[in-house]
């Protein structure tokens, strides 16, 4: 008798790791379509119909300010996996492992402690005005019939108690969780790197360079 031959057998599927969770600012990326729109519209506007240096003049704005403004608005952006952190700022990025993580806080701006160093999470904006509307709508809760929101949270299995937090805040929290979870897996080890934007710092400082040349010279 033949054994069976358990080459063929299918494997069991391995789990793959959840996507990276990602924080960006709403506000931030609406200000910086608007402003891209409005500078292709007045720069394209210079370009095309612009006399003498007018138009060398527009491309020197629009190569330094397109890329502040990208980098300002668009660019920030924070990304969270299983193993690491990596936080997009407007001039360069930050990869810091879960278990380089010192702390994460929210006062009057978002920052990441990791390997003796403070960061800023430029796409988490701390919004005081949100906060004051959460603390609101937490008390204006609390003061509701108890009663009837308990029976009405009880049958969903929420709880009412649970404070508002802002968007902000929220954000931080999370991170803070995911530290805590993902601090003693193996590939969440080692030490922060940090990557400096070049493709946003070199067009901007060909403008600028360009600019100064033309005011100079003109």
């Amino acid at each position: 008798m033949t054994s069976p031959d358990n080459s063929s057998a299918p494997k069991p599927a391995q789990p793959e790791p959840y996507a990276d969770r990602v924080y960006r600012s709403p506000s931030a990326l609406i200000a910086g379509v608007v402003l891209l729109a409005l500078a292709a519209w007045l720069g394209g506007d210079a370009l095309v119909r612009g006399e003498g240096r007018t138009p060398w003049l527009a491309l020197a704005a629009l190569l330094l300010l397109v890329p502040l403004v990208v980098a300002y608005t668009l660019r920030p952006a924070v990304f969270a996996g299983t193993e690491r952190l990596r936080v997009r700022n407007p001039f360069r990025t930050i990869t810091v492992p879960w278990a380089s993580v010192e702390g994460v806080r929210a006062g009057y701006s978002s920052e990441l402690f990791a390997g003796d160093h403070k960061y800023q999470l430029w796409a988490l904006p701390v919004s005081l005005r949100a906060r004051k509307r959460a603390a609101r709508q937490t008390t204006r809760g609390a003061a509701q019939d108890p009663h009837a929101r308990g029976r009405a949270s009880s049958a969903a299995g929420l709880s009412d108690a649970a404070p508002r937090r802002a968007p902000s805040d929220q954000a931080i929290e999370e991170l803070r969780e995911l530290a805590e979870r993902h601090a003693d897996s193996e590939g969440a080890q080692g030490a922060p790197s940090v990557r400096w934007a070049y493709e946003i710092i070199a067009p901007c400082a060909v403008g600028a360079v360009l600019l100064v040349v033309l005011t100079a010279t003109g």
